[in-house]
């Protein structure tokens, strides 16, 4: 997050711990082993509940050759001023999903993203927190 201020650095990583909190309360609730759309909505349920703001699936228009494409990317949540939170339910994260959150950072020109999976034991073993520096 070089070219943030203090302040915008301060508020992301505000929204990103209180993003992590509620995930955590919605694994301790829900325990592993759900779709990931039902994760999604109980964590949206749970900013409700901490006063988090959010928007749901939010398109990402794209273009091509500046020529705008019928297909746009689609964020899974974004939280606060903008935090995109990538929900996933799957036995292990591998390094397409960080390119996938990674590629949303840059499409959408947010800085920060949290990709998180809800099918661990532990919830800080599914969590990955990525920054888009350029």
């Amino acid at each position: 997050m070089d070219r943030l201020t203090g302040d915008e650095r301060a508020a992301l990583n505000a929204v990103s711990e209180k993003v992590i909190g509620a995930a955590i309360e919605v694994h301790k609730y829900m325990g592993p082993g759900k779709l990931e759309a039902i994760y999604e909505e109980c964590l949206c349920i749970e900013f409700e509940i901490r006063g988090i703001p959010y928007r749901r699936q939010v398109d990402v228009p794209l273009n091509y050759k500046g020529r705008p494409l019928r297909q746009c990317y689609r964020i899974d949540v974004l939280a606060g001023d903008g935090v995109i939170v990538e929900l996933k339910a799957v036995e292990a994260l591998h390094p397409v999903n960080d390119a996938k959150l990674l590629s949303a950072l840059r499409l959408s020109g947010h800085r920060l993203g949290l990709l998180i999976n809800f099918n661990t034991v532990y919830l800080v073993d599914g969590v990955r927190r990525l920054i888009d520096r350029y």
